[in-house]
């Protein structure tokens, strides 16, 4: 005797949960597109604006590695700066602003100062930026 087969019972029916789990389509909502937008928006417009400061920055460390040999006093060692200052168009700084010294037969010249870039009416960016031609000691690590 054989049995006839039902091949409805063969195959599980859909349960409405899986269904549902199954047709839903994953990614990111409208909402959430426009939240992300908006916040790397805002994180580039801080980047671009922070992007002269930097690079006078660099303009700056050129201009005190070149004139560290330049001169062996200090009104030659500033004058040489000035003509730095005045090809490269720094502004943040002036030869005033340098710590010039003298360590042992070398010329060591410091300065530090801070920038600050305007985010909006009532929030600004305060960058302090530093620098010096003294040879950093190095610490090695265990």
């Amino acid at each position: 005797m054989l049995k006839k087969m039902n091949f409805t019972t063969l195959i599980p029916a859909p349960r409405s949960a899986a269904r549902t789990r199954r047709n839903r389509q994953l990614g990111i909502s409208l909402i959430g597109l426009f939240l992300v937008g908006i916040i790397a928006v805002g994180l580039l417009a801080l980047g671009f604006k922070t992007v002269p400061a930097v690079v006078e920055y660099i303009a700056i460390e050129r201009a005190v590695q070149k004139i560290k040999n330049e001169g062996s006093t200090v009104r030659e060692i500033q004058s040489a700066f000035d003509r730095h200052a005045t090809i490269d168009d720094i502004t943040s700084i002036t030869s005033r602003d340098l710590d010039i010294t003298k360590e042992g037969d070398r010329v060591v010249i410091s300065y530090a100062y801070a920038k600050k870039i305007p985010v909006t009416d009532t929030v600004a960016l305060v960058i302090d930026f530093s620098g010096t031609t003294r040879d950093r000691q190095r610490r090695d690590i265990p």
